[in-house]
């Protein structure tokens, strides 16, 4: 009889031990207020930084704003009424721009960026609204854009002189626009 149930008892321990794993739990549990929260934090953010924008276009009667689709403003430093092409995907740009800052405190001259070459929307370095921007110019114009921060760096900055949600003003020269074959042809 001992012999049994020590059997059944080790029988029972095999059968409990088999169970499988059990899945652990998170440590933090991000909640829907969290979210909405910084949802809302960053509207704010955006709302002050498009004020900041509008007394910036206010106090510069000089020039004519335009705004773009995807938030920023633009005026014109030089245009080219004889070219008629922008951009399109898969042209090859060359640009120089700058950074400045919206307290017109130099962050990066054109001189330290350099004279670049971007594959447009196929490349990612970059910052967003200067890619939108790459597509709006032609051939030998130069614009000033103001971007707000989620159009700039955002809230990584660039690990180097800009910091978090930081807005920015940079002047963006193109230089030569060099044309896919399908964009040639068509």
């Amino acid at each position: 009889m001992k012999k049994q149930h020590f059997i059944a008892g080790i029988a029972c321990i095999i059968f409990l031990a088999c169970g499988g794993p059990e899945p652990r739990k998170p440590v933090k549990v991000k909640t829907a207020s969290y979210i909405k929260e910084s949802v809302e934090r960053n509207k704010k953010m955006l709302e002050m930084e498009e004020k900041m924008i509008s007394e910036i276009i206010k106090k510069d009667s000089l020039h004519f704003y335009q705004n773009t689709s995807d938030g920023s403003w633009f005026h014109y430093l030089v245009k080219n009424d004889t070219a008629q092409y922008t951009p399109k995907m898969g042209d090859m740009v060359a640009l120089n721009y700058n950074l400045v800052s919206f307290d017109n405190d130099t962050i990066y001259t054109k001189e330290e960026i350099g004279n670049l070459t971007y594959l447009v929307d196929k490349q990612e370095d970059l910052f967003p609204g200067l890619r939108n921007s790459v597509k709006i110019l032609k051939e030998g114009e130069t614009a000033t854009f103001l971007f707000p921060s989620s159009m700039a760096y955002g809230y990584h900055g660039d690990n180097n002189k800009i910091g978090t949600n930081v807005p920015v003003r940079s002047t963006i020269s193109i230089l030569q626009i060099e044309k896919q074959k399908d964009s040639i042809q068509n």
